[in-house]
């Protein structure tokens, strides 16, 4: 079981991260002040709502899905599949770059915890074509899964993370050598024209008690054609405006729009936080995620996809709603059923 946590950073590794300006008082700082619990809320209080929890919280049918063959995907124009939460796969100039990959049932170091939604887990680790990439926001386990990275490992040719989380790939088997560790507004080709920057994001990491000791980023992924957006975890702050005035405009924007709670408001967007982001990004589109999948919150399971929606509505802003499986096409298919009234 101990594996499951992963390794903290130590030697050279440590060293980078201890000369990193965001490293501070033995921990990664956001760049606003952030306290992962909001002011006037505790601990104590959630944990006594979660035993009252609604049983809205969870769908009360099986998530309906699109099992597309993923080795088989056109490669014409970028493709976006998601799977549910925050876990997607990105098809682009002929490349395979999976994001953030969650398969094993649950979001937790134990598999009884934290377990996916009925109708979830149609796609395995065996359904995957050869990977480019593997793509790692930050730490948390319903975003970096032990057993699925132990899974997909032999047909992943490299790993692109942010600083500090490759010390867990090391220590899970992977070579050091194919790995890419990535800091706030740093960039790298990792293909011929194509080119991957890590930008910040407002979170933070752990998979344990300690926090902090990796770092926790969004990523830009450009092309001579395009731009795309690779949110992660974040609360809402003024670093969209940023990227989006340094890197956009963007042809997608992939957001976090769910698992939300006030007490934590300030590391995990609202929905209408998320709509506001897509524009501050400058995002033709935007595709939400971190919902559909896992309950890691108190509000019902569809909440996130209905407030988003509406706010969308509001502000003119464009958003494609994929069931798990279906296509996104750039400049193509933009799905946008409505498929969670249940």
């Amino acid at each position: 079981m101990s594996k499951v946590f992963g390794k903290l950073p130590t030697g050279k590794r440590l060293e980078r991260i201890k000369a990193n300006t965001n490293y501070k008082v033995g921990a990664f700082q956001n760049q606003s002040v952030t306290s992962v619990m909001a002011e006037g809320h505790s601990f104590g209080k959630i944990l006594k709502d979660y035993y009252r929890k609604p049983k809205t919280t969870e769908p009360s049918l099986p998530i309906p899905s699109i099992k597309t063959n993923l080795k088989e995907l056109n490669g014409l124009s970028p493709t976006i599949v998601w799977f549910g939460h925050s876990s997607y796969l990105l098809n682009i100039n002929g490349k395979n770059i999976l994001v953030d990959p969650v398969f094993s049932g649950s979001a937790s170091p134990f598999s009884f915890m934290v377990k996916g939604y009925k109708g979830t887990d149609v796609f395995k680790e065996t359904d995957f074509p050869d990977l480019d990439v593997i793509l790692l926001t930050h730490d948390h386990y319903d975003h970096l899964d032990y057993n699925s990275i132990l899974k997909l490992k032999s047909i992943t040719k490299k790993f692109c993370v942010s600083l500090g989380v490759a010390s867990h790939l090391e220590y899970w088997g992977i070579d050091k050598n194919i790995i890419t560790e990535f800091e706030w507004w740093q960039s790298a080709e990792i293909f011929p024209g194509m080119m991957l920057t890590a930008a910040p994001a407002r979170h933070f990491s752990g998979r344990g008690i300690r926090r902090g000791k990796t770092l926790w980023s969004s990523f830009i992924l450009k092309t001579s054609d395009h731009n795309l957006y690779l949110g992660g975890d974040s609360g809402y702050d003024t670093h969209f405006k940023e990227i989006g005035q340094k890197y956009g405009p963007f042809d997608i924007a992939i957001l976090e729009s769910g698992q939300y709670n006030p007490g934590w408001k300030n590391i995990h967007m609202m929905p209408e936080e998320t709509v506001q982001a897509s524009i501050d990004l400058n995002a033709n589109v935007l595709l939400p995620v971190h919902w559909g999948k896992f309950t890691l919150s108190l509000h019902p399971w569809n909440e996130p996809i209905q407030r988003l929606i509406k706010k969308a509505g509001e502000l003119n802003v464009k958003v494609t709603t994929p069931l798990i499986g279906q296509e996104v096409i750039l400049g193509k298919s933009y799905p946008a059923e409505v498929w969670w009234n249940f």
